[in-house]
C-alpha cells in the first residue's frame, strides 16, 4: 500500500511508517497532520489515479520535529570590481512519520 501526496509544491511517495522531510509546515512537535491532496493511491492490486486528486483519500502523519537543514554557502563575485560576498542559507523543514493511509 502506498500513496502519492503533494505538499510544499513537491510530490512524495509514502507508505505506512515512512519518515519524510517536507517543506516547513506551521505545526508544533507532536501534532497530527492530514494530507487531503492525494494524487494516487495503491491498495493491493487496486490502483487509483486522481484527476487531480483521489476523492475520499487522505494520509495522516505525526510531526516528529521542526528544524533546519545543513548550511550551504553561496558566493557572489564580480570580476575586476574587487566585489565579493559570501551568503549562507539553512532551509527549514518539518520531519513527519506517516501513520495511516485511508482511501
Amino acid at each position: 500500500m502506498f500513496a502519492i501526496i503533494e505538499t510544499g509544491g513537491k510530490q512524495y511517495k509514502v507508505t505506512d511508517g515512512d519518515i519524510i522531510f517536507v517543506e516547513k509546515l506551521d505545526v508544533n512537535d507532536g501534532d497530527e497532520v492530514v494530507f487531503d491532496n492525494v494524487k494516487a493511491l495503491s491498495i493491493g492490486d487496486d490502483y487509483k489515479v486522481g484527476a487531480p486528486t483521489v476523492e475520499g483519500a487522505k494520509v495522516t502523519a505525526n510531526v516528529l520535529k521542526n528544524g533546519k537543514g545543513k548550511k550551504i554557502y553561496v558566493m557572489k563575485y564580480k570580476s575586476k570590481k574587487n566585489e565579493k560576498k559570501k551568503i549562507g542559507h539553512r532551509q527549514p523543514y518539518t520531519k513527519l512519520q506517516i501513520a495511516k493511509i485511508e482511501g
